[in-house]
């Protein structure tokens, strides 16, 4: 049954996220290796200095090569770079800067590329129960621009955010450009690959996770959002120039705007998600932030 938008900006106790255990595929349940979808999201091409240190670091998924830059000159991060991709025993190759910028994808590779598998892709369900605290999502409703992608993903996950929803179609995946922008912050985010973003918001609320889609027009400000402490909760950010779909709208548990005191229209998309991603982090964390 689908529910209409809170009148009021308070959110309500859900139905608790361990109910959707019962769900859960078990690790001898054939559906667990399904439940991990390779090679639809991308990511398998990291271009800049602190997005490769952060692959090679995290250690989550194999990478092939490290390519560098000839005549580089020596840099605390080169190093770091190398001293892991020899502990981790990839395979690292020096090239001229032509042959590099020829490997490259974006525009800004900072004479560091690496080749890597793709990142895996879970289900929604993944997400909610993988979770070590409350779930914390980042729904993105057809974010096509590749920096403001990355950038969101680096505000999310510095956020503490605990997974990602993106759509399969009219949305950005994780290209060389926007594994730039995210800094490395893909390497310890959870992604999910969905068909449609309204049929993914049901599928959370089913979960017992508080859907907040943001939109400029929404009557109420997020600052007056109440919260639970550690509340399963996923935030819903718009493309960039339409906004939320009405659908995605209509199943969010609610809607909310960021006050603004100026003239211009509205923030860019990853601006607003850095603020709305942080002042949902303090809800969630009203005595201090875990170290």
């Amino acid at each position: 049954m689908r529910r209409s938008n809170r009148a009021s900006g308070r959110a309500l106790r859900r139905t608790p996220v361990q109910a959707a255990s019962e769900r859960r595929p078990t690790s001898r349940d054939p559906r667990t290796a399904q439940s991990r979808i390779d090679n639809e999201i991308g990511g398998e091409q990291v271009e800049g200095r602190r997005s490769v240190l952060e692959l090679l670091s995290a250690g989550r998924r194999k990478v092939y090569e490290v390519l560098l830059e000839e005549g580089m000159e020596a840099s605390p991060i080169l190093d770091a770079i190398e001293k892991m991709a020899i502990k981790r025993h990839v395979r690292v190759i020096n090239m001229p800067p032509a042959r590099l910028d020829r490997e490259a994808r974006s525009h800004s590779h900072q004479g560091v590329i690496a080749k890597a598998a793709p990142l895996d892709t879970y289900t929604i369900d993944d997400l909610v129960m993988k979770a070590k605290s409350a779930p914390f999502i980042v729904v993105l409703d057809s974010i096509t621009d590749p920096h403001n992608l990355g950038s969101i993903l680096r505000s999310a996950e510095s956020a503490g955010a605990t997974g990602v929803i993106i759509p399969r179609h009219r949305s950005a995946h994780i290209s060389a450009t926007a594994t730039k922008a995210a800094s490395g912050a893909i390497e310890y985010l959870d992604f999910a690959i969905v068909g449609g973003i309204p049929t993914a918001i049901l599928e959370l609320d089913k979960l017992g996770v508080t859907v907040i889609g943001m939109d400029p027009s929404a009557p109420h400000s997020l600052y007056d959002i109440s919260i639970h402490t550690l509340e399963p909760v996923a935030l819903v950010l718009g493309s960039e120039e339409k906004g939320m779909s009405m659908l995605s709208k209509k199943r969010c548990s609610m809607m909310a705007s960021l006050p603004q005191l100026g003239k211009i229209a509205s923030l860019n998309v990853s601006a607003a998600a850095a603020i709305a991603l942080y002042h949902v982090a303090h809800l969630r964390y009203p005595e201090g932030y875990p170290n």
